[in-house]
């Protein structure tokens, strides 16, 4: 098991290899495996990433984010502005639902609401506009409910991570009641851990994951 002094040198090493991310903006603090990011970055697609790139480390358990963004004033928008922008970039997407979403914008954060069929496209509908000009944080609460009823979804969910390479299905049990799935066992990172709740998300009849896995 790596000590937490180790993890943050493999962190910080791995925030020095993203192109995308100035590593002097952000500050590491390790305890149990537990890595806390904080600093300045002047938008929130670095934000992600920062913690994307953190997930990745073998040894982190769990990720705290204090990370805040700050734009220029020669780059604020005006929540109206933004309101706009978002709605035409939902619109372009032809993975997200038309006039399905609902949006709002308060200070620079968006709210998207609403209803979709698919994990996909909730995740789509963030990715859409996280990268937008001013948009300090995205708050996504669209729910799902899809027209099928669940059927065989613990098998179907079983046999998906076993063709993955990147998940090792031998230590992962999972429980199905009604449309909730929850994940329980034990794996290599944060990435593992997370390409499993995204795997149970794409079966059919699946509206919430429980993600109990134990990073070790």
């Amino acid at each position: 098991m790596k000590s937490d002094s180790e993890i943050k040198d493999d962190v910080l090493d791995e925030l020095v290899w993203q192109p995308n991310i100035d590593e002097t903006q952000i500050g590491v603090i390790v305890k149990s495996g537990v890595v806390t990011l904080s600093g300045v970055v002047d938008s929130y697609s670095k934000k992600l990433a920062a913690e994307k790139a953190v997930k990745s480390v073998s040894g982190v358990r769990a990720v705290a984010e204090d990370i805040e963004v700050k734009y220029g004033n020669s780059y604020k928008k005006t929540d109206g502005e933004i309101a706009r922008a978002v709605a035409d970039a939902l619109k372009w997407n032809s993975s997200v639902p038309e006039n399905e979403i609902k949006v709002k914008v308060e200070n620079g954060w968006v709210y998207l609401s609403g209803e979709v069929k698919w994990d996909y496209q909730k995740t789509a509908a963030k990715r859409s506009v996280q990268d937008l000009l001013g948009v300090h944080g995205v708050s996504n609460t669209i729910s799902i409910k899809q027209a099928v009823k669940p059927f065989e979804i613990k098998e179907k969910i079983k046999k998906a991570f076993k063709r993955m390479a990147d998940v090792d299905a031998k230590n992962i049990t999972v429980d199905v009641e009604g449309h909730t799935v929850k994940l329980s066992g034990k794996v290599h990172s944060l990435s593992e851990k997370n390409e499993a709740r995204k795997t149970a998300y794409f079966a059919p009849g699946v509206y919430a994951v429980e993600n109990e896995l134990e990073v070790i």
